[in-house]
């Protein structure tokens, strides 16, 4: 049975890099390609697709968790698979929570990227290593982790954003941003903004300019 593969990046050169790979396999048929996540979406939808390569970052425009999440949202939906440069735990959960099947790193070797489509196109969960070691970190240690709400305001935080800005684009009060940002530092063991991007950058948690 033949695979059929979108892939969804931003970056031609990438996009012609993968097909070269996947092409390689007899298995696979790449039948669609979309430069920005709302393409991705659509394409998913009319096209006959199983598995969407999906990189996370696009520039401008819909975020590709918030593409994974309209795709996997519908009825009899491609599987979709991120793949992406970017292994922090606000990166890796948004994809989750949005319905990822699959969650890899561009640098994985090309016989990884197989098998992931496959696994991925049978169904079943295909997580880089590193990636599955850090999500059972979390659930080792539920307590110091982060949740998603604070990954997501400490994320804005280190984009430059004003707790205002992010109230308003979290759709939250100021009161529990600031409560998001008490929590985040008592965890982290810290007393201030940069302090806490600082940290949780380290830790590869968020992600920094």
């Amino acid at each position: 049975m033949t695979i059929r593969l979108l892939l969804a990046d931003d970056h031609p050169v990438v996009r012609a890099g993968l097909r070269a790979v996947l092409d390689t396999e007899p298995d696979f048929a790449v039948v669609a390609e979309a430069a920005t996540a709302e393409r991705a979406v659509e394409l998913a939808a009319s096209e006959p697709v199983d598995v969407v390569l999906m990189d996370l970052q696009f520039g401008a425009g819909m975020h590709g968790s918030a593409a994974t999440a309209a795709i996997t949202k519908r009825p009899g939906a491609p599987r979709v698979l991120v793949l992406t440069t970017y292994d922090t735990d606000a990166d890796i959960l948004a994809a989750v929570e949005a319905g990822a099947s699959g969650y890899l790193l561009k640098d994985a070797p090309p016989e990884e990227l197989a098998a992931a489509v496959r696994t991925a196109a049978a169904g079943q969960s295909a997580l880089a290593p590193a990636v599955a070691l850090r999500l059972m970190d979390r659930m080792r240690t539920p307590a110091e982790a982060l949740t998603k709400r604070e990954l997501e305001v400490l994320q804005l935080v280190a984009d430059g954003l004003s707790n205002q800005q992010i109230s308003k684009k979290l759709f939250l009060s100021q009161a529990t941003v600031k409560s998001h940002l008490v929590h985040v530092y008592a965890k982290l063991g810290v007393d201030s903004r940069t302090s806490a991007v600082a940290a949780a950058a380290t830790r590869r948690l968020i992600r920094t300019p």
